[in-house]
């Protein structure tokens, strides 16, 4: 398997073990409250296993595509958040708000997307 291919494993991979097992309440109750640190720590989870992916491949770029990760990640949750709570989107009463988190999976994967293209073009 090449690079390119191990950079998009490592970094599903480095999402669905930040995004769902190691977010716990203090993170995903506070994500749509600007600058809360709840938010903050998931981002920062996101951007540490970003550019632990990333190292191997390119020490320097893993920094500042870590950090990229990391604001990207924030503002997408947060805004997810906050549309869902301004329009009272619910898991149980609106299938809109699993449009959206469907929309704030895709961005993540545009994200990584992006992210590999850069180290590996």
């Amino acid at each position: 398997m090449n690079v390119t291919l191990w950079l998009i494993l490592a970094l599903f991979t480095k999402h669905f073990i930040v995004d769902f097992p190691l977010q716990v309440r203090y993170q995903y109750s506070n994500k749509g409250t600007y600058s809360h640190p709840g938010g903050i720590l998931h981002a920062g989870l996101h951007g540490v296993g970003t550019y632990l992916c990333l190292f191997w491949v390119a020490p320097m770029a893993a920094i500042y595509l870590a950090l990229a990760d990391m604001c990207i990640h924030y503002h997408v949750d947060w805004a997810k958040m906050n549309l869902n709570k301004k329009l009272g989107w619910g898991p149980t009463t609106h299938e809109e708000f699993w449009w959206l988190l469907g929309l704030d999976q895709f961005l993540h994967t545009l994200t990584y997307i992006g992210i590999v293209a850069l180290v590996t073009v």
